[in-house]
């Protein structure tokens, strides 16, 4: 089953998500936790979890992905910094018990010139703190385009992140089309090449999830800009590679492209004719 969904608006709830990714033939979304550039996160409404949770069962979603939002970053020099990083995972990660054996992604952060061995210290050491055992969630480390200070642009600095970790069956890895053009991995010319190095780095059975954008950058640019589907330097053709290729076609895909509803539906659609079943 091709599972493919996109970023939708939690502002109406979540059965209300739901609906709306059924409208635009979508069989799985993408939400943030809260405002991807605020603090505050939104009471979960325990009926309303259970709404979606017999919708996503009644018509076969796959799992659904929460996002963490932007200005969480636990590589931070700042120790407040770090704190509210703390407080948000650990209170998003209690919200998604409503939501049990689903997904949850995350941007590493920025080292903000500590440098990145000591950044990736700080991420590893709260999610040693903040994981626990009997949580169903899945969290996700994201792979990032490397600008700026970005912890995350290569499949080494990820895998230094997860060895890190204790409860390792509790993480895992969502791949973003875009970023790792823009990171420099040549995803157009040589997909296999990128999927083997991956695999033989961190290992296949730690992809759960791939952000599937376009880019309006050159590959190797670092600068993290999404496009709509075959509107940019990836293309169509690489785009459709990624759904069908063998390693890769089981796992749920989330667009991120600039759209509103009416464009994902036209994205979607596209994909599906697309998709070799």
């Amino acid at each position: 089953m091709f599972l493919i969904g996109c970023h939708l608006s939690s502002a109406k709830g979540f059965e209300a998500m739901g609906k709306d990714a059924l409208k635009i033939g979508a069989n799985t979304f993408q939400f943030f936790t809260r405002n991807p550039r605020g603090s505050k996160g939104k009471k979960v409404d325990p009926m309303d979890a259970k709404a979606l949770l017999a919708l996503m069962k009644e018509h076969q979603f796959g799992p659904i992905l929460a996002h963490a939002p932007y200005t969480m970053n636990p590589a931070a020099a700042v120790e407040r910094t770090r704190e509210f990083a703390w407080e948000t995972m650990a209170d998003d990660l209690a919200r998604m018990e409503y939501l049990p054996g689903n997904l949850y992604n995350f941007h590493p952060g920025n080292h903000v010139g500590q440098g990145t061995e000591a950044g990736i210290r700080l991420i590893i050491e709260m999610l040693n703190k903040i994981l626990k055992r009997s949580q169903t969630t899945i969290v996700l480390l994201e792979t990032m385009a490397g600008k700026g200070t970005e912890i995350g642009r290569s499949f080494e600095e990820l895998k230094e992140i997860l060895d890190g970790v204790i409860l390792k069956d509790k993480m895992g890895v969502c791949l973003d089309t875009c970023h790792i053009s823009d990171a420099g991995y040549d995803i157009i010319n040589n997909l296999d090449g990128v999927i083997e190095e991956f695999h033989q780095i961190i290992g296949l059975d730690k992809l759960y999830a791939i952000h599937l954008n376009d880019s309006m950058n050159d590959p190797a640019s670092r600068k993290d800009r999404h496009q709509k589907i075959g509107q940019g330097t990836l293309g169509l053709k690489t785009i459709t590679a990624v759904i069908n290729h063998p390693k890769l076609h089981h796992l749920p895909f989330f667009l991120e492209t600039p759209n509103e509803l009416s464009g994902y539906t036209e994205e979607i659609g596209l994909l599906r004719k697309a998709y070799l079943k």
